[in-house]
């Protein structure tokens, strides 16, 4: 009897450090949490948008040297938060996009098929790549990604006035939500249960080139337990209404609704979401590399624009309560989407 007794209260002292360590555990991760939360802010978003949105940036056409130096931006702002190397080896992954020759009007493809066929007939070349880099989970064969596409029109010298297409909503807002988020986990100090990698897509203006060839390389979708994309979240479709946000998830992943929700209540962000439950989100952003393939989608876009794909697309029109508090959201539905068992 004295034997169970002293069984009995060794197995309840070990299940109450257990419940310590796990309570002690989760009291670590809200406080990371919070910590990366409050690294989001108004300056930063300024500061990336204002960059990549300059004219000096000759409107980050893809295959084009303006192009190149976005890259080169935003590599150094992954390098600068100490995150690794998407793939361990790189930052990059350089790829070539081809088509046929100009005056039959074809849209570039990065297909291996296609381009087989292309080599053998005139056809232009792109040389373009994605910047990428990530935090290692506990369980590195589970993966979240987050993205946005940093290329936008370029110059057209034809134009009379102003000639660049500065793209500050498209999508210098979205460059600067997902390397702020990457900041924010950087700075949270916490190892996430799934690996996160944050990835900025070339190619996007031209037939979502860079998304596409990251996943026709990838092994496996099945895992990648979700995307988030970032396409356009910096402005006001109806001035009347500065808090609107189009909110697209796959309807499979209710809970992706319910998040928004509670964490606009908790948080008081001032967001209003248009929330759209959809079997395959695909619409014209890169999530549609991912939702084809059955990956679960969460996409922010705050709609349609006078200046959408025009020159007049500039950082002084943004909406930055707007853009910062969708940064906000956004970044708490990727620690759900890193740290959630199931959703």
């Amino acid at each position: 009897m004295k034997r169970m007794i002293s069984f009995l209260a060794a197995a309840t002292l070990i299940a109450a450090v257990s419940t310590a360590q796990e309570m002690g555990y989760r009291f670590k991760n809200d406080e990371a949490k919070e910590r990366g939360y409050n690294s989001i802010n108004r300056a930063t978003a300024e500061a990336h948008i204002g960059f990549l949105a300059s004219d000096e940036l000759q409107g980050r056409e893809a295959g084009y040297p303006s192009g190149q130096v976005a890259a080169a931006y935003i590599e150094a702002n992954l390098r600068a938060m100490g995150l690794e190397a998407w793939d361990g080896k790189s930052y990059r992954q350089p790829f070539d996009a081809y088509r046929a020759e100009r005056q039959k009007r074809a849209r570039y493809t990065v297909h291996p098929d296609s381009i087989e066929k292309l080599r053998t007939q005139v056809h232009q070349r792109l040389k373009l790549t994605n910047v990428m880099a990530r935090i290692e989970g506990r369980n590195p064969d589970e993966v979240v990604i987050i993205g946005a596409h940093f290329d936008h029109l370029g110059v057209d010298p034809l134009l009379e006035g102003d000639q660049i297409y500065n793209g500050a909503d498209d999508n210098a807002s979205g460059v600067a939500a997902a390397l702020q988020i990457a900041r924010a986990f950087a700075e949270s100090g916490v190892k996430p249960e799934r690996t996160i990698i944050f990835a900025f897509w070339d190619g996007e203006e031209k037939g979502l080139l860079g998304s596409e060839h990251f996943m026709l390389n990838w092994s496996d979708p099945s895992k990648i337990k979700g995307y988030l994309n970032f396409d356009m979240i910096g402005r006001n479709n109806n001035e009347e209404n500065p808090e609107h946000v189009v909110y697209f998830y796959t309807e499979a992943h209710p809970a992706f609704e319910q998040w928004l929700r509670d964490d606009i209540a908790a948080r008081k962000l001032r967001l209003k979401p248009d929330y759209h439950a959809w079997d395959r989100p695909i619409g014209g952003g890169d999530n549609g590399s991912f939702a084809l393939r059955d990956v679960p989608v969460i996409w922010y876009h705050t709609d349609g624009h006078p200046d959408y794909h025009m020159p007049s697309d500039h950082a002084d029109r943004i909406n930055w309560e707007k853009t910062v508090d969708i940064t906000r959201a956004a970044y708490l539905n990727l620690w759900n989407l890193a740290n959630e068992k199931t959703y």
